[in-house]
């Protein structure tokens, strides 16, 4: 069930006009500090047995294309959902969750099955407020989140640990030789130490994201391309791997 303030939060990210009325940066930092008191990173959870994986692509006219992908233990899709909206706000590094906030989670209460832990393309603490994307979204959502990112967004990496501020906020992990790496750090309700090692889990060779990341990766930018060029974009229930040509 969920609590009443929480449902006003979700409410209030997903109201576009809210959005636009709020983009003086000033008060986005002053929310992002209020927020950062709220992130839990020991582990507050039980048994995962479904987890998420959460991606966005972008169309040529400003929309934004959100898919949410749903693996069991074997990482074996079990379900999906996604969503369209407008995108009205400029990217501006650090703020990422009030630009695509409101469309993921129109398609996360879209799901069937609902995971109890979330992988998210973006950083967790690993942020200037140690509140980046993974962290916002898993205090809205009430839920554990992994942030993933592709770039080093601060922080100087010390043997593969990123520190800022003497404090380890994240972990390079490389998935292939070669590649470049990834870097993992807690969003909400997990521990540095579990984010690592469940990421490190996930890995499908010989793709260089986790499972439930390359999936909605792939998931999104099909139903971005498949917006652009064909039908009216909807929901389209994700049943196996092959489905989204991985």
């Amino acid at each position: 069930m969920i609590l009443a303030w929480r449902l006003a939060t979700m409410q209030k990210y997903m109201n576009l006009a809210w959005r636009i009325a709020n983009m003086n940066r000033m008060h986005l930092k002053l929310e992002q500090v209020k927020l950062a008191g709220k992130v839990i990173t020991t582990d507050s959870f039980e048994e995962i047995s479904l987890i998420g994986g959460c991606d966005q692509a972008y169309t040529n006219d400003g929309k934004i294309v959100s898919t949410i992908v749903v693996l069991d233990k074997n990482l074996k899709v079990v379900d999906s959902a996604n969503a369209v909206a407008e995108c009205r706000m400029p990217y501006i590094p650090g703020y990422l969750f009030y630009r695509e906030a409101h469309v993921i989670i129109e398609a996360f209460n879209k799901l069937k099955q609902r995971p109890e832990i979330l992988v998210v393309d973006g950083n967790g603490i690993l942020h200037p407020r140690r509140i980046g994307m993974a962290s916002q979204l898993g205090i809205v959502l009430d839920i554990p989140t992994i942030g993933v990112a592709k770039t080093l967004m601060m922080g100087q990496s010390m043997d593969g640990r990123i520190e800022v501020d003497k404090e380890i906020r994240a972990i390079e992990v490389r998935t292939r030789e070669f590649a470049k790496p990834l870097y993992v750090s807690p969003g909400h309700r997990i521990s540095l130490k579990t984010a690592v090692e469940m990421i490190q889990k996930m890995i499908v060779q010989p793709h260089k994201l986790p499972e439930p990341l390359h999936l909605a990766h792939r998931f999104a930018d099909k139903k971005r391309d498949r917006l652009a060029n064909g039908p009216k974009f909807g929901q389209e229930p994700l049943k196996t791997a092959q489905e989204i040509d991985v």
